[in-house]
């Protein structure tokens, strides 16, 4: 690797600090003060650690809805005013003026580089890039239907198995030297597997190309010809994947820093964050929506039609692209990515009917009163997968696309849960519901 960066690593702060508030909570007779903990933007929690010592009670939070799992200073988040910011940046600042290593950089690292920083930064990614030649015969095992995240998850996994100098998770060097293996070699893991389900020769990446044009250029390109590179398809790809790479506490964020917090080593962590982003709920919710727009148009592209079916009760349809845990407003992605969206619809030859039917439930969706009520807005996954198609990109791949945008974000949950002094296995509580205790019948007498 070209010149260390492991130095420049700062200690990540933490920003909750506990107030001079406290709630009371009394139960059977037993009490407990809870403090209550304040992060920098304001938000408030309590402060449970001592909920079941002092009461014999736990909580009970299915999906962990109203649980903070951990302090962080990486990204805030507020639903409320669609609101997103990396390390304290807003993301429509960011997606305007950086580029996703840049973005990559600051996530992983806390700050912002200086140019040498970024240039050495750049040039290690470079350096990483190619796979061991001994894990394209991996390719070759999957079978040729096998969908690229099975892939993905399996081969950034099996890295362990390759790089095993760089393991160790509490050297800070070792730990360096994957990082750059993984933000360098997902590209090329990602792109080889759409080029094995399609029956062509994988392409090595190229040392001159940016990061996204390496992608692209190892995704489209043939041996027999030169592949041109179009460049507003690599400026939506980098603003793409700088909106994705990182959303606070998510399904895949957490399952990342749950896996690593029992120092499993961060090719494995990682391998698990892949599969928990292909679920459809999660990742996967891009290509459920270009699915839901190609069952409108196979449907004769009624709009209306889906709309009311969507609002129906026991319909069995359900919009997809529209809504959001965590944002009660307008998510500030969706509307990054809107612009980007109509500007390659506008450049590209219009004959797919998808992309007018998008536009079509996007205005139906957004002046209906049911959902404005509910404050259901188009979200991120319903413009990327739009984009996604226009660029050429398979259906297949959209999740994969989200796990390269996302792989920062993993990484600086990753290390800052590392970093903090009050890093814990983690293992939740449960409230049993099963039998209680039964006799043991024999198997002669059952």
């Amino acid at each position: 690797m070209s010149a260390p960066i492991a130095n420049s690593i700062r200690s990540t702060p933490w920003p909750g600090t506990h107030s001079d508030e406290q709630a009371s909570l009394s139960l059977e007779g037993r009490s407990v003060e809870l403090p209550v903990v304040v992060g920098s933007e304001g938000e408030k929690a309590l402060d449970i650690s001592r909920l079941r010592t002092g009461t014999g009670f736990i909580t009970l939070d299915e999906g962990y809805v109203n649980t903070g799992s951990t302090t962080s200073g990486i990204t805030f988040l507020n639903g409320e005013e669609g609101i997103l910011r990396y390390r304290g940046y807003p993301i429509e600042e960011l997606a305007a003026r950086c580029d996703f290593i840049e973005v990559a950089y600051l996530l992983i690292y806390g700050e912002l580089p200086k140019k040498p920083e970024l240039d050495a930064f750049r040039h290690s990614l470079s350096n990483h890039s190619m796979i061991h030649e001994d894990m394209r015969s991996f390719y070759n095992g999957f079978p040729r239907d096998a969908h690229p995240m099975a892939i993905v998850g399996s081969v950034v996994g099996a890295l362990s198995t390759f790089y095993q100098d760089s393991l160790d998770v509490r050297d800070p060097k070792q730990v360096e030297v994957s990082v750059h293996r993984l933000l360098a070699k997902l590209p090329t893991i990602a792109a080889y597997s759409y080029k094995k389900s399609i029956g062509q020769p994988l392409i090595y990446p190229r040392n001159d190309r940016s990061y996204c044009e390496n992608f692209l250029e190892m995704m489209f390109a043939v041996p027999c010809e030169e592949y041109e590179i179009d460049p507003d398809f690599a400026k939506a790809l980098e603003m793409l994947l700088i909106v994705h790479a990182d959303h606070e506490q998510n399904c895949s964020t957490s399952t990342v820093r749950m896996v690593g917090s029992s120092d499993a080593n961060l090719f494995a962590s990682i391998s698990a964050g892949v599969s928990a982003l292909w679920g459809p709920l999660h990742g996967g919710a891009n290509q459920a929506c270009v699915q839901m727009l190609e069952q409108i148009v196979a449907d004769g592209g009624d709009v209306k039609k889906y709309v009311e079916l969507a609002k129906k009760k026991g319909s069995g349809f359900r919009l997809m692209g529209f809504g959001h845990r965590v944002y009660k407003n307008y998510d500030p992605r969706a509307t990054l990515i809107k612009a980007t969206c109509d500007k390659l619809l506008a450049k590209i030859d219009r004959n797919d009917p998808l992309f007018d039917i998008a536009q079509q439930l996007e205005e139906v969706a957004r002046a209906d009163e049911y959902f404005i009520e509910r404050k259901l807005y188009p979200n991120v996954d319903f413009y990327s997968g739009v984009i996604y198609r226009a660029m050429g990109i398979p259906e297949q791949m959209f999740t994969v696309l989200f796990a390269m945008g996302r792989l920062p974000g993993w990484i600086a949950h990753w290390m800052e849960m590392h970093q903090s002094p009050t890093k814990r296995i983690c293992r939740p509580r449960q409230i049993y519901s099963g039998e209680t205790c039964r006799k043991f019948v024999p198997l002669d007498q059952r």
